[in-house]
């Protein structure tokens, strides 16, 4: 389709839906626009030069169910555009999406609006815009109450937001860590887990999020535990566990009396994936810098290998030793 006749095609659905014709007709007008723009940046900077355009697929969002869902995914498909970005930002928008999230009706228009909250939130400068519409309590309040596949996009629109550190604190006084600890414990749902746990990683490069961390009771045994039972997310949790013992006694205090931490530690150190390997040996070689371990934890932390098969094979002999000396 050549450019003239896509603007003519643009322009006839833009009228199409300002029209009073029935809900069908605008039905096929927003599907013929999520064709267009679906997979050309081109067709999506065009639909933006009509000027009566955009405005005109926002006014929809308080429509009919189906008319809601075939916006978003317009919106959404403009949104890819970084340049439309910062236009499609605006505070009404983000107040309707809100709206969409907490709504208890259509599960399919959630998830549409989180996926475009998480697309617009890639832009820098529209975080901030996010904080102020309230959305960082929002995403966490859904997240309370979600399932399913939303959860996952809500998830995601959150850990895109909380990059900006005023985020950070709005989520840390909405009880983020709570809420995000009680899906890293929940087993059914590994990939979710994951998630959330990268975005407690994300709160823990800031101030408020890692003294919340270090205020939530046992959070070094609740990351021990992770480390023991959730293979695939160990990289994120040996990461919080440096972040802790780094900044807080007490964190240190209650890693040296975890029995099994130093073999969780070593086993991820051999057998955990490339960057998990390397945050563990680095907590191993911070708990070897402390000097209230005794001589047979010291014994065994200073074993602590490049993860080669020199080292896989040696570990079945460096865990007999641990258990030995420690009377596991």
């Amino acid at each position: 389709m050549t450019t003239g006749k896509t603007k003519n095609t643009i322009t006839e659905c833009v009228s199409k839906l300002q029209s009073d014709c029935g809900y069908e007709v605008k039905e096929k007008a927003l599907q013929t626009l999520i064709s267009i723009t679906k997979a050309s940046p081109q067709n999506r900077n065009l639909v933006q030069q009509n000027n009566e355009a955009i405005p005109t697929i926002l006014s929809l969002l308080e429509s009919s169910p189906t008319l809601e869902k075939l916006s978003l995914s317009t919106l959404f498909n403009l949104s890819l555009n970084p340049n439309l970005k910062s236009t499609l930002a605006d505070m009404a928008t983000i107040q309707h999406l809100n709206t969409i999230i907490l709504s208890r009706g259509s599960l399919e228009s959630a998830r549409l609006a989180a996926s475009l909250i998480c697309s617009l939130a890639m832009l820098d400068k529209n975080k901030a815009v996010f904080g102020v519409a309230n959305t960082i309590q929002v995403l966490l309040m859904a997240v309370s109450g979600s399932k399913g596949h939303v959860t996952h996009h809500l998830l995601s629109s959150l850990a895109e937001l909380v990059q900006f550190h005023g985020n950070c604190t709005l989520a840390v006084r909405a009880s983020a860590i709570d809420v995000l600890l009680r899906l890293v414990e929940n087993k059914e749902c590994e990939d979710l887990s994951g998630t959330a746990l990268v975005i407690l990683g994300l709160l823990a490069r800031f101030d408020e999020g890692i003294k919340a961390l270090i205020n939530t009771p046992c959070i070094v045994s609740k990351m021990v535990h992770v480390l023991k039972e959730r293979c695939m997310m160990s990289e994120g949790a040996t990461e919080i566990l440096i972040r802790v013992i780094d900044e807080s006694e007490d964190c240190l205090i209650e890693a040296m009396g975890l029995p099994d931490l130093m073999f969780v530690l070593a086993e991820v150190s051999v057998r955990g994936l490339t960057r998990a390997r390397e945050k563990a040996s680095i907590l191993l070689k911070k708990l070897e810098a402390n000097e209230s371990y005794e001589e047979g934890n010291l014994a065994f932390l200073k074993w602590c290998g490049d993860g080669g098969e020199d080292d896989e094979r040696d570990l079945s002999y460096m865990i007999v030793f641990f258990v030995d000396s420690n009377g596991i």
